[in-house]
């Protein structure tokens, strides 16, 4: 009997003695899970702000890409009125010059004949600047001595510019051989 007491006081003591050894672990494990919450939400936070430098960043660049780009074209307005001074044939006065579009400028004016109207716009098409003249009205008027006419060309960029400086020569070339022809022909 005492052997029973004594084997079942044993067990009962090996019982508790593993269930705080399994306690304590268990506390243990938990201490460690919170801990590693804790630190996925700093990691979280982290990387949420590692997001909006992200998107700062780009907008940055995006910014930065802007203003290099208006600082490219800043030139580009002199240029353009440089090579309308030198388009504007003999006899022909423009009244008003627009931007109407982003790259397009329309062109009001008074030309002694029509013919000088279509020089101005050969002019403009062999142009390094300008491109894509279009004429959009041709007034005649008895009062005057003249035609008032409108028409639009397009604004070449900087970029187009370079790229179109061997085109625009060879245009130009084009233009002066045939009026060279021209000229041959009627002598």
């Amino acid at each position: 009997m005492v052997a029973l007491v004594a084997a079942t006081g044993a067990g009962i003591m090996a019982a508790f003695i593993a269930y705080l050894s399994y306690g304590s672990m268990i506390q243990s494990q938990e201490h460690r899970n919170n801990q590693l919450r804790a630190e996925i939400k700093t990691l979280d936070k982290q990387i949420e702000e590692i997001n909006d430098l992200e998107s700062a960043k780009q907008k940055f660049i995006a910014r930065m890409n802007i203003i290099e780009k208006l600082q490219r074209s800043r030139p580009e307005i002199v240029h353009v009125f440089d090579e309308i001074v030198h388009t504007l044939p003999e006899g022909v006065y423009l009244t008003a010059v627009k931007q109407t579009g982003k790259d397009t400028l329309k062109f009001d004016g008074i030309a002694q004949s029509s013919t000088r109207v279509s020089s101005f716009m050969r002019n403009i098409d062999g142009s390094q600047w300008l491109r894509n003249p279009e004429l959009e009205v041709v007034q005649t008027s008895k009062a005057s001595s003249g035609s008032s006419f409108t028409l639009t060309a397009d604004e070449v960029n900087a970029a187009g510019a370079d790229d179109n400086n061997d085109a625009a020569g060879a245009r130009k070339a084009k233009i002066r051989k045939a009026s060279l022809d021209g000229v041959g022909a009627r002598q």
